[in-house]
């Protein structure tokens, strides 16, 4: 069997990887300093939250809040309430959580029903252990949304967070579905008690999925 050699020009003359650039398109970026809730709302500020992607990406990096006692959530905004921006849709959700702490001391893995909600319109929790406050902590993660748009199928979502939390790690996943066939556009971010301290937020549309 012949050994295929590649030289400089050979290489360079290679116009097309067969890979599709861009499939996940960062819309918004939003960076928090002692802000009481973030959010990204479809047609303000250069927000696109329609028909124009599938599916959406939020990424929370490095929220930090400035009370102990606060967890990070969230909730979505629809079409039928496009003027006052309530954040109130319907909710069911289920949770997993698996906690394990710096001095070794616990370790769990449990399906966490003291934060599930079932229909709910109150802000769903990302994570189920109080958030640090210390200057080194803070949550980190994503949120998936699928079909926002659609007018016929309720509005799944999917989480996957970590935080730190009572001087442990906290991983968190949440799953559910909004249940509305009206389409979602718009979305707020907060801490259950305080202000976000610190974070940055990001919206992403993936395309061709």
């Amino acid at each position: 069997m012949a050994l295929v050699k590649y030289n400089n020009n050979s290489i360079s003359a290679i116009t097309s990887t067969g890979l599709t650039a861009g499939a996940m398109t960062l819309i918004k970026s939003q960076t928090a300093s002692s802000s009481s809730t973030i959010s990204f709302i479809d047609g303000v500020s250069d927000v696109d939250l329609d028909a124009t992607y599938p599916i959406y990406v939020f990424k929370f990096i490095n929220a930090n809040p400035n009370s102990g006692a606060g967890t990070c959530t969230f909730q979505f905004n629809g079409t039928d309430d496009t003027s006052s921006h309530s954040f109130d849709i319907t909710k069911t959700t289920t949770t997993i959580q698996s906690t394990h702490g710096e001095g070794d001391g616990y370790a769990l893995v449990r399906y966490n029903t003291s934060f599930d909600l079932a229909q709910s319109t109150a802000f769903q929790s990302l994570n189920f252990g109080d958030s640090s406050v210390d200057a080194d902590g803070s949550i980190s993660g994503e949120l998936w949304l699928f079909n926002p748009s659609s007018t016929t199928f309720v509005k799944h979502f999917i989480s996957n967070s970590n935080s730190m939390a009572s001087d442990g790690s906290d991983h968190d996943m949440v799953g559910g579905y909004f249940n509305t066939t009206s389409a979602i556009t718009g979305i707020q971010f907060k801490f259950s008690a305080g202000v976000i301290e610190s974070g940055t937020f990001k919206l992403y549309g993936i395309k061709d999925s």
